[in-house]
């Protein structure tokens, strides 16, 4: 379900409102009060949402037997070898160029780092190098440290970040 929502966006808050704000408006106290609340609010949301969720379930229905072992072998390869070697790579220009820029020195992360979601050091500032498109990204992924966010042109990469 998870999958197809994210997907379908069906619990976007311009299909069901932003929780957040709408949990601080409710007046009540208990959850049957909060369903009655939201839903006079709310008359179509969760219908909405289950429409959208449930046509993307119905599509990945269809194409999940198109998948072979072929697209899966080419899906792994362009992950491993292609992907990952542009991402590294990116990820260490990234940081050489911040360096240069904050007249300081850098160092890629080492895997106990990965694992906290640290990508390297500006100095001994700990950053996270992910695309712009991670700002969009509904993740459960909590990364505390300074973000970098990149942007691949056709001639350039555009970076965004601040240290402070």
């Amino acid at each position: 379900m998870n999958l197809a929502n994210s997907n379908a966006q069906g619990t976007r808050p311009r299909v069901v409102g932003q929780m957040s704000d709408l949990i601080q408006e409710f007046p009540g106290q208990f959850m049957n009060e909060w369903q009655t609340w939201y839903q006079e609010k709310h008359p179509v949301a969760i219908d909405n949402a289950t429409t959208r969720i449930w046509n993307m379930v119905q599509e990945f229905q269809k194409v999940i037997n198109t998948i072979d072992e072929k697209m899966v072998r080419d899906w792994v390869e362009e992950l491993i070898l292609v992907k990952t070697f542009s991402g590294l790579k990116f990820q260490e220009a990234i940081l050489k160029k911040i360096a240069e820029q904050e007249n300081t020195t850098y160092q890629l992360a080492d895997p106990s780092d990965e694992s906290k979601g640290i990508d390297g050091y500006i100095g001994d500032i700990p950053v996270s190098i992910k695309p712009i498109s991670y700002k969009s990204k509904i993740l459960s992924e909590n990364i505390s440290v300074c973000m970098v966010y990149y942007d691949k042109k056709k001639t350039r990469i555009s970076v965004e970040y601040n240290l402070d």
